[in-house]
């Protein structure tokens, strides 16, 4: 029987960092949706150190949400559930609410749209006070943060020119202008950033 699992080499290295930080920013029950969950790893691991939470993954290809499936059917988790298709750049998300969203690597390696459908997403499903958690590399004031980065946007470029590195402060302003509040920003390994923003009073 073949195994349909995928292997992200990123995720081991960056994993323990990141759920630090979602400790502290996730709420302590209820349903966390994954958007562009990849190949399932992340959500597995989160699932096991946050044992009272329920993990909603999603990704749009049907060979990562098969992925995503397979791993969570070799850990055993029970707090895992089926991976949904979830495009980010749609109006229609086939999950109506949430307590907490995250998403890790997606923003560079997806059209515009994607980045401002997730905003738009997002704002629907989650209440007041929660958080979107967002993972990866950016530039800051419309420069890469180093070397490598710079190296990287040009090679995402390349592959499709619709992708590449995004200005923090272009992301940070996106959140805002869809009822988010200014970004708290971490500094992260491997050039890399945490941006925790946080729902304002849909009212406001």
């Amino acid at each position: 029987m073949s195994d349909a699992r995928l292997y992200a080499p990123a995720t081991q290295r960056n994993r323990d960092v990141i759920l630090e930080i979602l400790r502290d920013v996730l709420p302590k029950a209820g349903l966390v949706l994954e958007v562009a969950s990849g190949s399932g790893e992340h959500c597995v691991y989160f699932a096991s150190k946050l044992p009272d939470l329920t993990f909603q993954p999603s990704d749009p290809d049907p060979a990562k949400r098969a992925s995503i499936d397979a791993w969570v059917a070799a850990s055993g988790a029970a707090n895992v559930r089926p991976a949904l298709a979830l495009d980010a750049a749609s109006l229609d998300w086939p999950i109506r609410e949430a307590a907490g969203l995250f998403c890790i690597n997606m923003i560079h390696i997806s059209p515009w749209a994607a980045t401002e459908g997730l905003f738009a997403g997002a704002a629907r499903i989650l209440p007041t006070g929660a958080a979107l958690f967002l993972y990866g590399p950016y530039k800051q004031h419309g420069a890469h943060t180093a070397p490598s980065n710079a190296a990287f946007d040009a090679d995402l470029q390349r592959e499709n020119p619709q992708w590449g590195v995004r200005d923090i402060e272009k992301v940070a302003a996106l959140g805002i202008a869809q009822g988010f509040c200014a970004p708290a920003i971490t500094p992260m390994p491997s050039n890399n950033f945490a941006l925790v923003f946080t729902r304002r009073n849909k009212g406001d």
